[in-house]
């Protein structure tokens, strides 16, 4: 069974929500027959490279928030991660394009430390200090941690249209899917779960996907009665027709 996850770095709840959805994962019987696939999700496409501001203030602009309305989100959203054992700090972060950090996560998803990127980009955004949209070398420091080659992750950093494309279709999928927000939790394209939703509504959401699959129906030429159509290549070679 495929999970596919849509999700932005910027994105709290998709922080909280990864961490809700993996305790899901940890208790569910067939845990060892689920491949989790992460999909590019940004919840500010236009925003320029360069445009880095403070957190509190991109929610009074963006949102039409006081700062005292701001802050006190951030306090709920601290709350929230400490719930699932996740560091969060309310003060002092900032928030910028994420589209570099999508690209690298493609990158890392070839060589198989997709996950492993996605956690420490994370940690970075939510419960360091140092930024992580303002200076290049702290996301070549970050992947190379992920397992990735520093000339690897420089190349792609360096030439904007590496990956870009395979960003740009996951998020072209996301919109065709009805996704207009995230985290979005689609499992085996049949059923979507959207939002940070308690580990309760993950675990039923992958009993039910696991539980309505459909086994595979082998059409031949047996159910006309004819042969068994059996002229196939396997372990122990090939079937030869007789004369």
């Amino acid at each position: 069974m495929r999970v596919e996850i849509w999700s932005d770095i910027a994105c709290p709840w998709c922080y909280v929500g990864k961490a809700r959805f993996e305790k899901a994962l940890r208790e569910f019987p067939h845990r060892d027959e689920v491949e989790v696939v992460h999909r590019s999700f940004e919840l500010d496409p236009g925003r320029a490279k360069g445009d880095v501001q403070p957190v509190i203030t991109m929610l009074t602009k963006k949102y039409g928030m006081s700062p005292a309305q701001a802050e006190a989100g951030e306090d709920n959203l601290g709350a929230q991660a400490a719930a699932e054992g996740l560091d969060y700090r309310t003060r002092g972060r900032d928030h910028g394009s994420t589209f570099d950090m999508h690209r690298l996560l493609h990158l890392a998803k070839e060589h198989g430390r997709q996950e492993r990127l996605l956690d420490l980009l994370y940690r970075a955004n939510f419960a360091d200090e140092r930024s992580v949209f303002d200076d290049d070398e702290r996301l070549v420091e970050l992947a190379v941690a992920a397992g990735l080659a520093e000339e690897d992750v420089r190349a792609v950093l360096a030439d904007p249209r590496a990956y870009a494309d395979e960003v740009r279709a996951d998020e072209r999928e996301a919109a065709q899917l009805g996704a207009n927000g995230v985290p979005f939790f689609v499992l085996d394209r049949r059923y979507g779960v959207s939002g940070a939703q308690p580990a309760e509504v993950f675990a039923r959401a992958l009993a039910q996907a696991y539980g309505e699959r459909t086994p595979l129906q082998i059409v031949d030429s047996a159910a006309d009665g004819g042969t068994d159509g059996a002229d196939a290549c396997g372990p122990d070679g090939c079937a030869v027709p007789q004369r």
